[in-house]
């Protein structure tokens, strides 16, 4: 599957600009290293290219140098990544040397340049992304970078499985890669402003224009400081077309800040000295069971929600066909997937794991009762009251009864529209995940909490120090300079630890961060894709705002706009809405999959709908490089599940996340 609107890696350019490219005088970079045999790295290793730009390669990742091109190659040995030192007048210029450099006969073609603002010591950057086939499963893209007398491209060529478990060490190449002789901004050791009015102001005024420039109707926001409130309110309106303002204690969905929560419910049973991070889960709920026979016995409490088992993301399997799902069949499910890394060895993100922590916790306190309604119990009692989260909840009917923002995405054209929320009913089973919705006033209550480090604002202890933050500690590394910890990131990019966790769900994006060296907090909630953009950048802003940092976070906020904005538009060049009538009519009217349920499809005027059964959605038709057709979901919110039609004589449509494929065959 490819989610037209999902993080993508980077961005890309057109055919034109690739035609031009490679027929522009370009020279390889001066010096070029005589070709070498590659060596296979056993732990990340500080490297540098041939003109000597560091970077840091990845462990078990292997390395060889052809000429001016430095090449790092996946272990599955189908996936490249190339960095090549070259001379050129441009950065057309300079990825038509690259190519020729590391694949003189690729074919892919672009679809969008967009140029990135200077950052890190690079300046005159620009970011590629090519469109390959669904069929081919992979990426392709390139950034070209410019530092002193010289321009450095990475190419990124990278099969969809490697990328979909190893975007850690990803990451990792492309987060510390800096030209030859720079050291990048640190706020080490500097004292933190005070958050006036004036930094305030100035921070409301970073959000406003993140809302103009990536059509965000409506943010909740608050800020924390020696523990007291320093702002807590709002931006925009909670509803397109509305009027009301959000408010302090207006609700969000905060998705995967959830985590953090349930980690914390089994703080508190460590506290309690009911369990130890190290018990065995299936000790303590014997019906924890994994597709892996040891990987199920190796898990400890704290593996629960470490993204460090080797369990994928495979989220296809509870989005899709979700509406008899229970918390005890979401389980079962997590016993039918299977690991795709070694326990430890590289970040996975997986929301089911992430349910079994609630449910493992909820069955402690509760082992009478169904998983669901013993969670709801036990996150209430343990974490919501004790802390004042009074409107914090996980009843979609209470939320949409009361003070709620609205969700929103764009449609195909880049408009802003209400979003179909449908799909995200889909984490009430696994609720512990993801499934909380709250307000900035409550989240507030979270963080200072966090920040007093287990106490209340009275003063009194609401848990003990060392189980609150063993919660931090580094399970698995994200790249470099982040780690994962239990349901919460630690990013030490500039040199001061930034504790944080992000929430994703259609038309709702968050994040709570907090500094605890210098007593600071913030927590972001918005209505509507792509707000993933500013609560990102709004990290960098605070960092800005706290040390006097250089300012960089509008320009990259503005560049990653006009990059999101116009992949959109290039994807929307290739679709046909509606569907070309001529491939749907060799649809068949219904298919199945085992696991993902059916699909009927209907027309309606000249449109084409996929219906799923829990939601539905106009299709789009698109005509691949390789000839293939796919269908992809069209509605606001839910735009870009892709179906790639089969070629054998039964029909078929097939969708894929980054290491799983689904085929739905005729029925």
């Amino acid at each position: 599957m490819r989610k037209l609107l999902g993080c993508s890696l980077l961005v890309f350019a057109s055919a034109l600009l690739l035609e031009q490219a490679l027929s522009a005088s370009a020279q390889p970079a001066i010096n070029a290293a005589s070709p070498q045999a590659p060596e296979k790295l056993s732990a990340d290793t500080p490297k540098t290219t041939v003109v000597g730009n560091a970077f840091i390669a990845p462990k078990d990742w292997s390395i060889r140098v052809k000429g001016p091109a430095t090449i790092l190659e996946a272990p599955e040995g189908d996936s490249w990544v190339a960095l090549v030192d070259v001379e050129a007048k441009t950065q057309d210029e300079a990825l038509a040397a690259a190519w020729q450099a590391y694949k003189p006969d690729a074919k892919w073609p672009l679809k969008v340049s967009n140029d990135l603002p200077d950052r890190d010591g690079w300046s005159r950057r620009r970011a590629y992304d090519y469109q390959t086939s669904p069929n081919e499963k992979r990426g392709v893209d390139a950034v070209v970078y410019y530092s002193g007398s010289s321009w450095t491209v990475v190419i990124v060529d990278v099969a969809d499985a490697v990328a979909g478990k190893r975007g850690a060490q990803l990451s990792m190449i492309f987060s510390r890669l800096l030209p030859k002789g720079y050291s990048r901004e640190s706020f080490a050791g500097k004292k933190a402003n005070t958050l006036d009015p004036a930094r305030i102001a100035e921070l409301g005024r970073f959000v406003e224009q993140g809302q103009k420039v990536l059509g965000v109707p409506g943010v909740g926001l608050g800020v924390v400081q020696d523990g007291k409130i320093v702002f807590a309110g709002g931006f925009g309106v909670k509803e397109l077309g509305g009027t009301e303002k959000p408010d302090g204690d207006t609700l969000f969905m905060i998705a995967s800040n959830t985590k953090a929560m349930t980690t914390l419910l089994l703080a508190k049973l460590v506290d309690e000295h009911r369990i130890t991070w190290d018990t065995p889960v299936t000790k303590l709920l014997p019906s924890f069971k994994l597709g892996d026979d040891a990987t199920t016995r190796s898990v400890l409490v704290k593996h629960l929600i470490c993204a460090c088992t080797g369990m994928p993301r495979q989220d296809l399997e509870w989005i899709f066909d979700y509406g008899k799902m229970t918390p005890e069949s979401t389980m079962a499910l997590l016993g039918t997937m299977q690991p795709t890394s070694k326990f430890g060895e590289l970040f996975q993100y997986s929301n089911l794991m992430a349910a079994a922590a609630g449910y493992t916790g909820a069955h402690v306190i509760h082992p009478d009762m169904e998983l669901g309604a013993a969670y709801d119990s036990a996150i209430q009692s343990y974490v919501f009251d004790p802390l004042g989260m009074k409107e914090t909840t996980f009843n979609m009917k209470r939320a949409f009864s009361g003070n709620h923002a609205g969700s929103h995405a764009p449609d195909a054209d880049g408009k802003t529209a209400r979003a179909m929320t449908a799909i995200n009913d889909a984490i009430i089973p696994a609720r512990p995940a993801g499934g909380a919705w709250s307000s900035v006033n409550d989240m507030l209550k979270y963080v200072s909490m966090e920040l007093a480090e287990g106490k209340l604002p009275d003063g009194t202890t609401y848990i003990s120090k060392e189980p609150l933050l063993e919660r931090r500690a580094p399970q698995v590394s994200i790249g470099k300079d982040v780690t994962y910890g239990m349901g919460l990131m630690v990013d030490t990019t500039y040199g001061v630890p930034v504790v944080h966790h992000g929430g994703d769900l259609v038309g709702y994006h968050s994040d709570m961060m907090w500094l605890p060296q210098q007593n600071v907090g913030l927590v972001i909630l918005t209505n509507a894709d792509p707000g993933w953009l500013l609560r990102d950048r709004v990290r960098r802003k605070l960092l800005e705002l706290v040390f006097d940092g250089h300012p960089e976070a509008e320009a990259l906020l503005n560049a990653d706009a006009k990059s999101f904005y116009a992949d959109l538009a290039a994807e929307r060049k290739l679709m046909t809405i509606p569907a070309d009538a001529n491939e749907s009519a060799k649809l068949a009217k219904h298919y199945a999959n085992a696991s993902l349920g059916g699909i009927t499809v209907s027309t309606s005027g000249a449109s084409t709908i996929f219906d799923f059964g829990e939601w539905k959605s106009e299709v789009a038709s698109r005509k691949n490089p390789d000839g293939t057709i796919s269908f992809i979901t069209t509605v606001p919110g839910e735009l870009g599940f892709e179906f790639v039609v089969g070629s054998g004589a039964r029909r078929t449509l097939t969708i894929r996340d980054a290491q799983h494929e689904y085929v739905f065959e005729e029925r």
